[in-house]
């Protein structure tokens, strides 16, 4: 750009020096070539700060390592690269005869409990007449003490007979009040595992039902998975740090660009913005700013046991400034892998005149992009 304003501006010195007859000498050509400095630097200084441009630029996109929920070893991956799929299709089978065990036993403890809470509730029932036949003999041996009291006092029956049945009585009364403890500790014993025993065996069965589901795992959202590399026979661990896959969900692309901090008040979201990727010689495409980080990584520090060392930002003191950008027109005929490189240049409302040089300036780099060597 820079060597077309310099032609530029020489053809337009050759024209003016041969119209106007403008002699050549020691003080009217280094007016002209100082003259040609001061206009084109002021020209491409104003276009650089008002119009940023960035060659760090990046078509983003945002992936989901999946990491499955138990560990196990890997047989079967019926899910093809870098093909489109939806939510819930299967992209790989950890071998489930482990944890079938596991959810076997822990049916089978669980219908133990169950089968334990029936038996309890038959000596709850058993406890219950116990109960009931011991309240019945209690009456009736209470009424027959209360009737040989009354006619004690008559002589027509002895001390000794009241006596007994008063014993009597009392021992039925013993024998009541022990059924009624058996009834309430089988009704305690019957309701613990009621509320307690059979809960925990129906958690510790969801859960081994859960690890069993889990190893079949599916895709989360609507998207394809790229790069495979998991194959049967290989384990597969429910570690954050060593995903299986990598899955790419469907979603909006934008583009990050990093510009100088020198421009960083003229990158305002809603600015106009284009795009030129070197995959597509000769194309530029309209974008806009989407949104800018208010935080940059340079300057981030974390609670530790050590000081803060200068030396630790001093070195990112010219750090660059990440911006993200929507692309406004019509991808869809163009091949573009996620990831791809581009450049940017960002318009800003001021010195909206100078724009231009920074737009003839994007798509002559585009054409450019038709000549490369390859050897």
């Amino acid at each position: 750009m820079e060597i077309l304003l310099l032609l530029t501006y020489a053809a337009i010195c050759i024209c003016i020096f041969k119209l106007f007859k403008i002699p050549l000498n020691k003080w009217t050509i280094p007016t002209a070539v100082l003259g040609g400095v001061v206009i084109i630097g002021a020209l491409v200084f104003a276009m650089n700060y008002n119009h940023p441009h960035s060659k760090s630029a990046v078509r983003g996109f945002i992936s989901t390592p999946i990491v499955p929920n138990v560990r196990g070893l890997v047989i079967d991956v019926p899910v093809e690269a870098n093909v489109p799929i939806k939510k819930d299709t299967v992209l790989f089978k950890i071998d489930p005869e482990p944890y079938q065990f596991k959810v076997n036993q822990m049916q089978a403890a669980l219908d133990l409990a169950k089968a334990q809470v029936d038996q309890m509730t038959q000596l709850v029932a058993q406890s219950q007449a116990a109960v009931e036949r011991a309240t019945s003999e209690r009456d009736r041996t209470k009424q027959s003490f209360e009737r040989f009291s009354k006619t004690a006092a008559s002589g027509a029956v002895s001390a000794n007979e009241v006596e007994n049945k008063r014993q009597i009585y009392l021992g039925a009364e013993a024998s009541l009040d022990e059924a009624k403890a058996n009834l309430a500790m089988h009704q305690l014993e019957r309701d613990s595992q009621v509320h307690n025993v059979i809960p925990e065996h129906q958690a510790a069965l969801s859960k081994a039902q859960f690890n069993l589901d889990s190893t079949i795992v599916c895709a989360p959202s609507d998207g394809y998975v790229t790069q495979i590399k998991v194959r049967p026979g290989m384990m597969a661990v429910s570690m954050p740090l060593k995903p299986t896959m990598v899955f790419i969900p469907n979603q909006k692309h934008f583009v990050v660009a990093s510009f100088r901090q020198n421009a960083l008040q003229r990158l305002k979201p809603g600015y106009q913005a284009e795009i030129m990727f070197p995959s597509i010689p000769g194309k530029v495409f309209t974008a806009e700013v989407s949104q800018m980080f208010p935080a940059l990584g340079e300057g981030e520090f974390q609670a530790s046991g050590t000081l803060m060392e200068t030396a630790e930002y001093a070195k990112n003191k010219r750090g660059l400034v990440p911006v993200m950008l929507t692309i406004t027109d019509d991808m869809s005929d163009y091949t573009l892998p996620d990831g791809i490189f581009a450049e940017v240049a960002v318009y800003s409302e001021h010195l909206e005149h100078v724009a231009l040089l920074r737009k003839i300036l994007l798509r002559m780099k585009s054409w450019e992009n038709y000549i490369y060597l390859d050897h």
